[in-house]
């Protein structure tokens, strides 16, 4: 008796490493990753921005001084003034909370319709996956930024609409993802044994399937964030996105090109904020991937 009582909890311990242990495998693995430390800390470095940005810029985004327009950087103005003499740090500082508000929440739009559409067109199959798999493939066959304009077009110019434009074209990408997770994970002995058992397709879908088929998707989702920003500052340039006087970065840059060679500073700064954010969560995304992703490891 004295030799078996050691054993309880060691057993438990055991246990309790086994479960834990492919996500702290993850977190060691994406820790090594420097460069994806690096990624995690601009990204950091601009939520930060994004949250805090009231506190730290030092004037309002709309305070026109018409008499120091297009001011050179200065201890005053450390990233210059634009053509109406508003300093364009407080801008670029406030335009990190709006590009970050469409990046995160067209991903989310998308990755929450996207799987909602691939675990059914997967699980299924039939019918229901061609019409799922077509509505996913009439999408995917127009060039991504082309249906956004189009969607803006119809809808109207606005961040909102930009915003939902953004989701939309996103969609196949995650449906397809999820549904060829689906594909493999309903094979598996423990979904087959939850059917003989009779559980509700439902409980079945959303408590064993989906959370099984998260881990491309956090990676892709990551990724997307990147993909998402680009695309809202593209439309932004194109004046179909956010409207002025907010101060998002592509409308900021579409604002200054005419002034691209006697101010650059107006360019290169939200420029500089889009790249940096952009390169950030690509980063990231790839140290996720490396992580999480079985066949990258060694």
């Amino acid at each position: 008796m004295s030799q078996m009582a050691p054993n309880v909890p060691s057993n438990l311990t055991t246990q309790k490493e086994q479960a834990a242990g492919p996500w702290k495998e993850a977190w060691r693995s994406f820790k090594k990753n420097k460069i994806a430390l690096i990624g995690t800390c601009i990204v950091a470095f601009f939520i930060l921005l994004a949250i805090f940005g009231p506190l730290i810029a030092p004037q309002g985004i709309n305070e026109q001084q018409l008499s120091n327009r297009l001011k050179a950087p200065s201890t005053d103005h450390w990233f210059g003034t634009d053509d109406f003499g508003r300093d364009i740090f407080s801008r670029v500082v406030h335009g990190a909370r709006i590009s970050l508000m469409v990046g995160f929440f067209s991903v989310i739009g998308s990755v929450v319709v996207g799987s909602i559409l691939g675990i059914i067109a997967g699980y299924y199959g039939r019918w229901v996956d061609t019409i799922i798999s077509r509505i996913f493939d009439i999408l995917l066959a127009f060039p991504s930024i082309l249906l956004a304009i189009a969607i803006v077009s119809v809808l109207g110019p606005s961040l909102t609409n930009a915003l939902i434009a953004i989701a939309v074209i996103n969609i196949p990408n995650f449906g397809r993802l999820i549904r060829s997770k689906v594909l493999s994970i309903k094979q598996e002995e423990y979904i087959t044994a939850a059917k003989a058992i009779g559980m509700k397709d439902f409980r079945i879908l959303f408590s064993h399937i989906l959370p099984n088929s998260m881990t491309p998707v956090i990676v892709q989702g990551t990724l997307a964030i990147a993909s998402a920003i680009i695309e809202a500052a593209a439309l932004g340039f194109l004046g179909l996105g956010a409207q002025a006087p907010q101060p998002e970065w592509g409308k900021m840059l579409a604002d200054a090109r005419i002034y691209l060679v006697n101010a650059p500073w107006t360019m290169i700064f939200p420029g500089l904020a889009i790249m940096l954010t952009v390169l950030g969560f690509n980063l990231m995304g790839d140290g996720l991937r490396d992580a999480l992703d079985p066949k990258m490891k060694n």
